[in-house]
């Protein structure tokens, strides 16, 4: 049975980073490339939304006995077999968590330009995910 009282505390760290995120975004690519702070916890921001996702992803599994995923874009898909996630939302957080080794591995290379661009649809799938969290964390919710 799934530790509601963790994933809700891990689900809640989740939409806190998503509202930053989302008023962090300055409204052009030129406000972005040229404030590198502003880079920095951006790229941070989206390590903790991605991280927390796919630890509440591996909690899920965990505790429901799931399959455990070999690895993180994986997770997603453990949720996607069990009918909490869609495959295209599934899909889209698998490749966030790529996204996620880029920043923790390869920070000096990130492309500040791709992560402006891509950070509206990211934000979105992790509100979908928290949405779709928060529905099976429900009381009465079918958790099979």
């Amino acid at each position: 049975m799934t530790n509601v009282a963790l994933v809700a505390k891990k689900l809640a760290v989740l939409e806190e980073h998503l509202r930053r995120l989302r008023e962090r975004r300055p409204a052009s690519l030129e406000a972005f490339t040229g404030n590198a702070l502003l880079q920095d916890a951006v790229a941070m921001g989206v390590l903790v939304v991605v991280q927390e996702a796919m630890d509440i992803a591996l909690h899920i599994a965990s505790d429901e006995g799931w399959e455990l995923a070999a690895t993180y874009r994986e997770a997603f898909v453990v949720l996607e077999r069990h009918g909490l996630l869609s495959t295209s939302l599934a899909n889209a957080l698998g490749g966030a968590a790529q996204l996620r080794n880029r920043i923790a591995h390869g920070y000096a290379s990130m492309d500040a330009a791709r992560l402006w661009t891509e950070l509206p649809a990211g934000i979105t799938a992790f509100s979908e995910f928290a949405g779709a969290i928060g529905r099976f964390l429900q009381p009465g919710s079918a958790k099979t």
